[in-house]
């Protein structure tokens, strides 16, 4: 092993391993705060990957993805969801040495982790002999009925639970329709939140980051409006195909739109020399009160027209 990787590296190698099982197991052991958990499992691959190079970053990569596997028992959608993480920091390890721009680094990545996730898929789909459709069905409906457990177990009020219950039907089958804007949504979300922590994790150790500029003056390009009004008019239209297309696309645009509305909110955090701690907890606020969620996309998306932060075009280098 030695051999293979830069002198120095081994204990490192293994620390990121061990911290990347350690918060597969918790992701997996607290199902509740289980996707907050799971969004850290690319970071030791990503950091790693840029402190000691690829071969580093690659033998994170296998050891981990092979110990996910095992503790899981089989190769199956789980184990695809954990080891696609590891793919997402492996690939924003490498597009950090391509000189992009931020939206291409961000978008690279995630179709670096799309592509694979559905060749997967597939492998997995012919290998089991089942439709991809149905594999995918039977995984949400499983997932309903073990949250209705889980819910259970939390006390949920008993009304709650008979209501979900007596709507799993209507969940399960609007789950399938957007589950494809939900995926793109989750890894651009986790995408941007790894490379957030990335930044701050390697430029407090004084390693290479691309030079993005400040991060808290990206803007989405104009174009995307135009692409939001469209998907809007879909949601008009009498088919439910054009309408699961619009909302599909309307839930992916929100997403990108949330990330500019918190970059201006950090933005006057900054400005106005907010303590750290209460930015935290302001933050932590907004990601647990959905009305809120809506309205810092709403102030991502109106921002095309007002400019909030009075900037102009985009700042920084690569048109960022």
């Amino acid at each position: 092993m030695t051999s293979a990787i830069p002198q120095g590296a081994s204990r490192d190698i293994a620390a990121g391993i061990a911290v990347s099982l350690i918060l597969f197991a918790l992701a997996v052991n607290f199902p509740v705060f289980g996707f907050i958990l799971a969004l850290f499992i690319p970071l030791p691959v990503l950091f790693y990957r840029v402190k000691w190079g690829r071969r580093a970053g690659t033998w994170i990569f296998f050891v981990t993805a092979v110990g996910i596997v095992a503790a899981l028992g089989r190769v199956s959608l789980d184990a695809l969801f954990y080891l696609e993480l590891l793919v997402l920091g492996f690939s924003l390890g490498e597009t950090f040495f391509m000189n992009l721009s931020l939206e291409r680094t961000i978008l690279y990545a995630v179709a670096a982790v799309l592509g694979t996730a559905g060749g997967a898929g597939l492998l997995y789909s012919i290998l089991t002999q089942t439709g991809i459709g149905t594999l995918v069905s039977d995984y949400i409906l499983q997932s309903l009925k073990l949250t209705l457990v889980l819910y259970e177990k939390m006390g949920v009020s008993q009304d709650a639970i008979q209501w979900i219950s007596n709507s799993l039907e209507q969940i399960h089958y609007v789950l399938v329709r957007i589950l494809p804007s939900l995926v793109v949504s989750a890894t651009l979300f986790a995408a941007w939140a790894n490379l957030l922590m990335a930044r701050s994790a390697l430029l407090s150790k004084g390693l290479f980051f691309p030079d993005f500029g400040p991060l808290n003056l990206w803007k989405v390009p104009e174009i995307l409006v135009w692409a939001a009004i469209g998907c809007g008019i879909f949601l008009l239209f009498p088919s439910k195909a054009v309408k699961v297309i619009g909302l599909n696309g309307l839930i992916v645009l929100m997403l990108i739109y949330f990330l500019e509305g918190l970059g201006i909110i950090s933005f006057f955090f900054e400005k106005k020399r907010f303590p750290q701690f209460l930015r935290v907890c302001l933050y932590l606020f907004i990601f647990v009160q959905q009305i809120l969620c809506l309205l810092v996309a709403g102030l991502g998306f109106f921002d095309t027209w007002i400019d909030f932060r009075k900037i102009g075009g985009r700042p920084g280098k690569n048109g960022n």
